[in-house]
Formats: C-alpha cells, sequence, structure tokens
C-alpha cells in the first residue's frame, strides 16, 4: 500500500515522462514541484517505489521511468477524477463532425479521424453496419431486354446495386411499379432480415415471373451480406512516427504490419468486452504485437444494439488523462447522434 507522499510523487514522475518521454531523476522533481522534499528524500521515495515494482531504471540514465504497473494504478485513480475537454475542444468535435457526416460511413470515418488528431496515436473503428442499414427503396434501371441493375437505397444513405434478370420486353413502367410497390413493403427493415421466403411473399403481391424473383433473391442476398460485414476504418497511422517509443524502424513496420491486416484489426477490437470504457496496458493485451503498447477502447450503441468500437492505440507513455476525457466524449456524443435520423 504506498502513501500519499509515494503516490504523489509516482503521479509526478508519470506526467513527467509523459510529456517529455525523457526519464525522471529526483533533482529535477525537487526543481520542478514544489514539495517539501529534498532530492535526497525524493531519491529515497524513488527507490522504493522501484522496490515495489512501480518504476524501473534505463540502462543509460540516472533517471526513473513508470512501469505498467505504474500505469495501472494512475489509470484506475483516473475513475475518481476523470479527465474534462476543454470547451474549445468540445467545440472542435462538435463542428468536425458537423461539417463532414452525409452517411453512416462519414460517421466512422470522421470518428477514426477527429480521435486520432485529438489524442495523437493511431485509431480503430470498428463499424458493426448490419445493426443499423435498413432498406429505404430499391428502383430497376434498365441495361437491356433482358437484364436491369438493381439500386438498393438504406436509411444511412447507402446505395449498393448489383445485376438482375427482368422478363424479356419488361417496361420502365412495369418496373417503376413493381419497385414502387416492393419498396413500399420492405421498407424500414434491415436488409439481414430480408429473406429469401419473405421477398417472395413480398414479389409474389405484384408479379408472377420466377426467373426475375430468383435473380432478386441472388442479388439482394449478397448486398445483404456486403451490409453486414464489420469494417474498419483507420486514422493517424503516421503519427507513430512521432512517438520516441516508435524511432526503431523494425518495431514500427511490426505494428504497421499488423494495422494493416484487417482480419487481425477486428479480432483486437472484437477481443473486448461491451462492458463500457476499458483500458488495457502493456501486457495485459491479448494480442502480441501490441504487448509493448496500451490500448483505451469502447463501444456505442443505438437502440441497444452495438453499433460499433472505437480504440486508441498508442505507446504505454500516452496521454491517459486526454485520451479517456476524449472516448468519453466521443462515446456520449456518438450514442446521440446516431439516435437522430440521417
Amino acid at each position: 500500500m504506498l502513501n500519499d507522499r509515494k503516490r504523489k510523487i509516482l503521479q509526478i514522475i508519470i506526467e513527467d515522462y509523459i510529456e517529455t518521454a525523457e526519464p525522471v531523476g529526483s533533482r529535477t522533481i525537487a526543481r520542478k514541484h514544489n514539495l517539501g522534499l529534498s532530492p535526497a528524500t525524493i531519491r529515497n521515495e524513488m527507490s522504493d517505489l522501484e522496490l515495489l515494482g512501480y518504476l524501473e531504471q534505463p540502462h543509460t540514465s540516472a533517471g526513473r521511468v513508470p512501469s505498467a504497473q505504474a500505469y495501472r494504478l494512475y489509470v484506475d485513480s483516473m475513475k475518481e477524477e476523470p479527465g474534462v475537454l476543454t470547451e474549445n475542444d468540445r467545440a472542435l468535435i462538435n463542428s468536425w463532425f458537423k461539417e463532414r457526416i452525409r452517411s453512416m460511413d462519414d460517421i466512422f470515418k470522421s470518428t477514426a479521424k477527429i480521435l486520432s488528431r485529438m489524442t495523437q496515436n493511431v485509431s480503430l473503428v470498428l463499424a458493426n453496419k448490419k445493426s443499423t442499414a435498413r432498406f429505404k427503396y430499391l428502383k430497376f434501371l434498365p441495361l437491356s431486354d433482358t437484364q436491369a441493375i438493381l439500386c438498393i437505397v438504406t436509411d444511412d444513405g447507402a446505395m449498393d446495386n448489383g445485376l438482375i434478370d427482368i422478363p424479356a420486353g419488361m417496361s420502365a413502367g412495369e418496373m417503376d411499379y413493381l419497385s414502387g410497390k416492393m419498396s413500399n413493403l420492405l421498407e424500414g427493415r434491415q436488409l439481414t432480415e430480408i429473406t429469401g421466403d419473405l421477398l417472395q411473399e413480398v414479389y409474389s403481391a405484384v408479379s408472377e415471373d420466377e426467373v426475375m424473383l430468383a435473380s432478386l433473391k441472388k442479388a439482394i442476398g449478397k448486398i445483404a451480406a456486403k451490409n453486414s460485414e464489420q469494417k474498419v476504418f483507420l486514422g493517424g497511422a503516421k503519427q507513430l512516427l512521432n512517438q520516441p517509443e516508435f524511432q526503431d524502424v523494425g518495431r514500427v513496420k511490426n505494428l504497421l504490419g499488423i494495422l494493416e491486416e484487417e482480419k487481425v484489426v477486428k479480432d483486437i477490437l472484437n477481443a473486448g468486452d461491451d462492458s463500457g470504457l476499458k483500458v488495457t496496458i502493456g501486457s495485459e493485451n491479448k494480442f502480441t504485437g501490441i504487448k509493448d503498447c496500451s490500448m483505451v477502447q469502447a463501444t456505442y450503441r443505438l437502440n441497444g444494439q452495438i453499433v460499433g468500437t472505437m480504440a486508441v492505440l498508442g505507446p504505454t507513455r500516452m496521454e491517459y488523462r486526454k485520451v479517456i476525457a476524449v472516448m468519453n466524449y466521443l462515446h456520449k456524443y456518438l450514442e446521440t447522434i446516431l439516435q437522430e435520423p440521417k
């Protein structure tokens, strides 16, 4: 158990190291911070903290750096005093989204970019699209006497298309009539709810052509499958190069290699639970390639369903208070705008 003095010294070391990336010595603490303690007293306390596993000494320095155990204590203590964004930071986030949102994909892309920009680390956003995409209407665009392009528009403004077979000689007016009737019957349903049986029931109410029905089932099935896939958005991979911890080319290449593998990124983000904001530090991460990094992760929901996951990945010397404040604000902001009709 740490007494108040040790806790204060440890907090100073952590925050100084986060700011400067330089090992912190007792003389620096005595000079910069008005603790009323001599460098010798601070040095003794630092020795105790090192024995307890909270500090480590780089080979080439007389100063100390925090251990993963120290960062864990530091992060856990923030539950009592969470960071708060400035009014300017909140205004930046609000204006960023208002200028860029045109569809659900825009929300996810904007989240990845602003999250990276404000935390100066890599951002990862996993969009669980099947929870949000709902059928709005469909149109048929004549291509030839026996084929047409099927266009499906969802409530998030996205459009998908596929090629279908139509009865020979079907007129544009007949296509418009069929698309209007089907749109009215299917509007508001999630794409994954539009099964072959439902499509047959809807289609049969307005047409009897089996060839076109089979072609519609196949095309809509493909579009629904595409829209149910999770999609990854990344931001700020180049931010790694600005971090002293990633000046080693081999280390950067390894981490960038992981970020380029979409399946690996999905696995990393899906590995977390959905119990709110979570911070994993160093070896707490389950994936080998990020065991010397820290990750702050949170899920967000729409009508009780998980819509996606966002995360910040960076060195263990992460500005946790700022990152957590940004994540908390974005978490609440996204759940608000996702409730609003687009």
